[in-house]
């Protein structure tokens, strides 16, 4: 089966998971008789370039059924498995694992892609192999299956790897992978939400109001550098029509019940926020013209609002919020609505973000909103109108004295 243009979309939507997962492979690798990895997923590829046009392209393919084990896979003496999965004309999946004496990870995915495969990338400005890497830390404990049934977004330059249904185990039992499950986070949250209220409304009435969110703290390392740090309290609002009425789902983002992952480079950084029913996805850019980042897309996919028979999914990557200065950190202290899309939007409660040049995990100088500005110089305005009115006060008290003085003559 080839990698069908089909597949071709105008925007990344595997972010959103928008593309099925339709195959799930096992891969195994062995050294003589012995299996050092079994390996058992599925995977969707969204890559962006750029065309001999000077346009951007994004397409989107799955793990297509001709993957299989390259030759170039290893045990290594057992010791660091190196998985290589073969696809397509010259693509290949690479998942570089190493075990200690209590435990195994996956510490680093490799993806090659054949650019001047023109069935898959049409009228591509680049040509041959195009190598990206991406250092993981994916851990589980030895004799146990790691496990993941959630999607996996992994974020490399112009790239994202989404894995699922994941099954893999340094050296399994020789009649498949362990019994004994290590799960990943996103599969062991709890499994019923948090109490928010969903309330039907006409067309012209106010979202209901809840309780503001709890502030929580979120990074993003890359090779054990902490590359984005981010503060903030998350409200998210959804509208959808029902008949002919509104119906408004506002739920809160629960940070002790969220994992916070993602990757940066030079002039992207991605945050995204993971629990048991929603993802969201940050995008930040660099605009090098100007020395400044700001926020240019956010995407959603929730099982908390139903939407034709499936979970609710919107995205928009033509945003301009948070604009700062590089090397500084954006901050608001006010309620601060991010609107999305017609009928998506997010309040963020005492945002801090920093996503590039982050020195010693520690914030850059905070430049402030606008609002946090305004809150700040109607107090200085007030002030100055009250310390005027009491001059003009005193002025004439001092003027009716004096007149009142030379009122009196000494005889």
């Amino acid at each position: 089966m080839s990698l069908a243009v089909s597949y071709r979309l105008l925007t990344p939507l595997l972010l959103l998971g928008f593309v099925q997962v339709i195959l799930t492979k096992r891969f195994v690798v062995k050294e003589a008789s012995k299996i050092c990895l079994l390996a058992e997923f599925s995977a969707n590829f969204s890559v962006s370039f750029e065309t001999t046009a000077k346009k951007q392209a994004t397409v989107l393919f799955p793990l297509p059924e001709d993957a299989k084990e390259s030759p170039k896979s290893n045990c290594s003496s057992m010791i660091a498995p190196l998985l290589v999965v073969s696809f397509g004309d010259g693509h290949s999946l690479s998942m570089n694992f190493s075990r200690s004496n209590v435990s195994y990870k996956m510490e680093e995915l490799t993806l090659v892609l054949n650019m001047s495969n023109s069935a898959l990338f049409p009228n591509s400005s680049k040509v041959g192999l195009f190598n990206m890497s991406r250092p993981l830390d994916i851990s589980a404990k030895l004799n146990t299956t790691y496990t993941c049934k959630s999607d996996s977004t992994i974020y490399m330059e112009n790239v994202n790897v989404t894995l699922n249904k994941v099954q893999w185990e340094v050296l399994p039992p020789a009649d498949g992978f362990s019994k004994t499950k290590t799960e990943c986070h996103a599969d062991v949250t709890p499994s019923v939400p948090p109490t928010t209220p969903v309330t039907t409304l006409a067309p012209t009435t106010a979202t209901p109001v809840i309780q503001n969110p709890t502030r929580g703290r979120y990074n993003v390392t890359n090779n054990n550098v902490t590359c984005l740090l981010a503060e903030m309290g998350l409200q998210i609002n959804i509208t959808q029509m029902t008949g002919n009425k509104i119906a408004t789902k506002v739920f809160n983002i629960y940070p002790n019940l969220t994992h916070a992952s993602g990757n940066c480079s030079k002039d992207h950084a991605f945050l995204q926020l993971t629990d048991k029913w929603t993802t969201l996805i940050f995008q930040f850019v660099v605009n090098a013209t100007f020395n400044n980042f700001y926020l240019k897309g956010i995407s959603i996919s929730s099982s908390l609002v139903p939407s034709q028979g499936k979970g609710f999914q919107a995205e928009n990557i033509s945003l301009h919020y948070l604009q700062t200065s590089l090397g500084k950190s954006y901050m608001c202290q006010a309620e601060q609505v991010l609107q999305v899309t017609p009928n998506f939007s997010i309040n963020a409660f005492e945002l801090r973000v920093q996503p590039f040049k982050v020195e010693n995990s520690k914030y850059g100088i905070a430049e402030e909103c606008q609002m946090d500005k305004d809150d700040m110089l109607i107090p200085i305005i007030v002030g100055a109108a009250l310390a005027g009115l009491v001059l003009i006060v005193l002025i004439a008290y001092l003027i009716g004295r004096k007149r009142s003085h030379a009122g009196y003559q000494t005889i």
